[in-house]
């Protein structure tokens, strides 16, 4: 159960963080719907238990513990996540979807991570919430007159609870193991590394120039060494490179995502788009059975009010 090179020893005990997340693991189950009674008080219970192990294990290995805000936005971001999958209402799980959002943006903006920040925000908060709620408009039946707050049986009881929840933390004990595992064989990259998509930016190691005022008027920047962390004029002379020239985290992000990872971006789009037109197609044929069911329900009143208006007619 031990890591290479002691990595996850380094951090937490291998043996409390499993504990942590058998217990968890339990709560969660615990919690999900069900349609007898459902001990979800108690699986709340389990489930913060096993976080405190887990925090406590950290606390335990760390001579620096992290920022009050940390727990603060960790108990928020897994209250409301527990939430989000035993809620028996879709548009209320929803909306703890957002409040897990907000929380997860809160631990990065801690981590200084502000570009993941605004995108959870724009992209999961905004747009994914959006498909969300119109999946669930769409593809939810709607109430009959005399049970409004009837619900689905897909919403009031959740679909083989215990592989779901023995899968998805089994799951996360491993990725959890993995991580650790290769953060040993990770190295900081140096300066210029990190910098290095500023040679395919000239104009922007050119503004920087012209902003702290290293290069004349007229002149103009014709190529960027990384590496030396200078810049070649148009006039033949090279020149150090201001620290403001250095990319930005925003800046190194995008960089990254559409020089390496295009094809993630539009494969991404394409499923969010399949998924919008398959809830198009299952919201209406849903429709087109309801219209069949009230014509044929038209059918039957207007042949009763026929007999009935044949009856009082007959003498």
């Amino acid at each position: 159960m031990r890591c290479r090179d002691g990595a996850l020893d380094a951090v937490i005990n291998p043996y409390l963080l499993y504990v942590g997340l058998a217990l968890g693991g339990l709560g969660v189950c615990m919690a999900l719907p069900r349609r007898r009674v459902s001990p979800q008080a108690l699986g709340a219970v389990l489930a913060g238990l096993g976080l405190g192990l887990a925090l406590l294990g950290l606390g335990l290995k760390s001579e620096r513990l992290p920022n009050y805000n940390f727990y603060i936005f960790s108990a928020i971001a897994l209250g409301a996540a527990l939430r989000v999958i035993t809620h028996p209402r879709p548009v209320y799980a929803a909306l703890y979807f957002i409040l897990t959002i907000l929380a997860s943006c809160g631990l990065y903006l801690v981590l200084a991570a502000e570009f993941m920040a605004f995108a959870l925000v724009i992209i999961y908060a905004g747009a994914i919430l959006i498909t969300y709620l119109f999946v669930i408009m769409l593809a939810t039946q709607a109430p009959s007159e005399g049970e409004l707050e009837a619900l689905a049986e897909y919403d009031a009881e959740a679909r083989s609870p215990v592989a779901a929840t023995v899968a998805s933390f089994v799951l996360l004990a491993a990725l959890t193991t993995m991580l650790f595992g290769g953060a040993g064989d990770l190295r900081p990259r140096d300066g210029a590394g990190l910098d290095a998509p500023i040679e395919m930016m000239p104009q922007r190691a050119e503004r920087s120039l012209r902003e702290e005022g290293l290069i004349a008027a007229g002149d103009e920047v014709v190529g960027v060494d990384a590496a030396a962390w200078t810049a070649t004029l148009r006039s033949g002379a090279e020149v150090r490179l201001p620290d403001s020239a250095r990319l930005t985290n925003v800046e190194r992000i995008g960089h990254d995502l559409l020089a390496e990872h295009p094809g993630s971006i539009e494969i991404a789009g394409v499923i969010l788009l399949m998924a919008m037109l398959g809830a198009t197609v299952l919201s209406r044929r849903q429709v087109e059975l309801e219209d069949e069911a009230k014509r044929r329900q038209a059918e039957r009143l207007a042949a009763a009010g026929t007999v009935f208006a044949d009856r009082e007619v007959s003498p």
